[in-house]
């Protein structure tokens, strides 16, 4: 699989791409790192065919590879296999070229660009950091802008959900290895805990999928439905 971030933004490129590698990277996988400074020919070709005891498949992050002519001509050599590959690649640079750009866009499973004055700023993970800071103001403006910015009603509550999930796994756990998350996540729930009372976390979450549930049968509207969940915070 490959996914690639990219832009003139490059401030928002890699803020962007770290909560995509939170939420989606597992206890049971690692991150391998290959930048422009420590490229050796045949990396590339190497990562495309490895395999992990631990889990499926292994996460790698191409930082830049347009700063090193040897490294971003064996990546655009390999867009293919990255793409179809078991192992996913995630790539970030800053503005491409047209041509740079469209061998990416061919291929790529998801694209994301990120350009400095672009209207479309919107940190769609900034709903659960609000949701861990218990900042019902916050949230609500989020979730109008999330709106705005055409995410569903369905994404923005698999997000929230998500975040709860954490915020439940560090109340119950010790640690990010118990808990089966990474470390910058569980470490940031756990000192969000103080801001819930014992029930809440609990409740917050069965209310969540309660209104999912409800809105999907079509027995309640899940946009007025999660407005009423985060008013209640």
């Amino acid at each position: 699989m490959l996914v690639l971030f990219f832009g003139s933004d490059r401030g928002l490129v890699r803020d962007e791409a770290s909560a995509y590698i939170k939420k989606g990277l597992v206890s049971n996988k690692s991150l391998h790192t290959i930048e422009s400074g420590n490229f050796e020919e045949g990396k590339i070709r190497n990562a495309l065919g490895a395999t992990s005891l631990f889990s499926d498949n292994e996460w790698y992050l191409l930082d830049e590879p347009s700063s090193n002519v040897d490294f971003n001509t064996e990546v655009l050599d390999s867009l293919a296999s990255m793409a179809e590959s078991a192992n996913k690649f995630i790539v970030l640079e800053s503005k491409l070229l047209a041509a740079a750009k469209k061998q990416y866009t061919k291929v790529a499973t998801e694209t994301f660009e990120f350009n400095e004055g672009s209207k479309d700023k919107h940190n769609p993970f900034s709903l659960a950091e609000a949701l861990s800071n218990k900042d019902k103001k916050k949230l609500w403006i989020l979730l109008q802008e999330a709106r705005l910015n055409g995410m569903r009603e369905e994404e923005i509550v698999g997000i929230l959900w998500w975040q709860l999930k954490t915020l439940r796994l560090a109340k119950l756990t010790t640690n990010a290895l118990e808990a089966g998350v990474k470390e910058f996540p569980y470490n940031k729930a756990k000192r969000s805990l103080s801001k819930f009372t014992a029930n809440e976390l609990e409740s917050l979450s069965q209310t969540l999928l309660a209104l999912y549930h409800r809105g999907h049968s079509g027995l309640g509207d899940m946009e007025v439905d999660l407005e009423r969940w985060v008013l209640s915070l």
